[in-house]
C-alpha cells in the first residue's frame, strides 16, 4: 500500500506575500496529518521563497509522522539539514529563475561529491533521497551513491499534452521504478501529480510513497485542508 507525503511549501508561500504569520505551516502539519497523511514535505530553497528556516525548526519539533527536507546541495542548507535531523532529505537541484523544480538531479555528473554527502547523512541518520528523472542513468548512479530512495520526477509525465506523451512518459517511469527496485533502491515518486493522474502510478504497486503538494493546497481553498488530504489519501492508497 502506497503511501503519501503532502507537501506543504504553499502555505508558507501565501504568508510570505504578506510576511505576516498566517496561514500557520504548523497548523497545516496539524490538518495534514490528522488527515492521515503518512508524513511531510517541507523544500527550504537557497531562495527561502517560501519556506523559512525557522519554520523547519519548528515543523521538526511537532511533526509525529515524519520529516521529508527537499534541499539542494548547498552547503547552508545541508548545514540546517545535518541540525534539524529529519527522518530523510531529498536531493533536488535548483535555479533561482524557475517556478518550481524543473527536473531531476545529475546524480550522474557529481557521482563523487554526492556519495560524500550521502555518507555525512547516514552519519547523522539520515536517510538520503535522489530526485531523479526516470532516466536509468541516473538510477543506476544514485544506487552508486549510497542513496537509500529516489523519488522520481513525475513533472514531464504530469505536463504531457497528449495521450502519446503521457504514455511515453509513463512508461519511463515503470522501467525506472523496475530498475530501482532490481537493485535494492526504495522507490518514491513526485512532481505535478492531482487527483487525475495519480492513479496510474499507484496501480504500478511499485511506488512506495507519492509525495504531492500543490494540487492538494490548490483544492484546499475550495474544500478545506483535510478534506483535499483525504481524497488524495483514497487515490494513493
Amino acid at each position: 500500500m502506497a503511501k503519501l507525503n503532502v507537501n506543504i511549501d504553499h502555505v508558507a508561500t501565501l504568508r510570505q506575500q504578506r510576511l505576516g504569520k498566517t496561514p500557520s505551516t504548523l497548523q497545516a502539519v496539524k490538518f495534514v496529518e490528522a488527515a492521515g497523511a503518512d508524513g511531510i514535505t517541507i523544500h527550504l530553497r537557497e531562495d527561502r521563497r517560501h519556506i523559512q528556516d525557522f519554520d523547519v525548526y519548528a515543523i521538526r519539533k511537532i511533526v509525529k509522522s515524519k520529516l521529508n527536507l527537499e534541499m539542494a546541495v548547498s552547503r547552508d542548507i545541508v548545514a540546517v539539514a545535518l541540525k534539524v535531523k529529519p527522518q530523510w532529505v531529498t536531493l533536488v537541484p535548483e535555479k533561482r529563475q524557475e517556478l518550481t523544480t524543473e527536473g531531476g538531479l545529475d546524480v550522474y555528473g557529481q557521482k563523487k561529491k554526492l556519495e560524500k554527502l550521502v555518507k555525512i547523512f547516514h552519519k547523522n541518520k539520515i536517510l538520503v533521497s535522489m530526485f531523479v528523472d526516470p532516466d536509468l542513468k541516473q538510477v543506476r548512479a544514485s544506487k552508486e551513491t549510497g542513496a537509500d530512495f529516489i523519488e522520481i520526477h513525475t513533472g514531464t509525465y504530469a505536463d504531457a499534452a497528449t495521450k502519446t506523451a503521457r504514455n511515453k512518459e509513463f512508461l519511463k517511469i515503470k522501467a525506472a521504478a523496475k530498475t530501482a527496485k532490481l537493485l535494492g533502491l526504495r522507490i518514491n515518486a513526485g512532481h505535478g501529480l492531482n487527483y487525475e493522474n495519480v492513479g496510474r502510478l499507484r496501480k504500478l504497486d511499485i511506488i512506495e510513497e507519492f509525495s504531492i503538494g500543490h494540487s492538494i493546497i490548490a483544492e484546499a481553498i475550495f474544500t478545506g485542508l483535510r478534506s483535499a488530504v483525504k481524497k488524495m489519501i483514497k487515490l494513493v492508497k
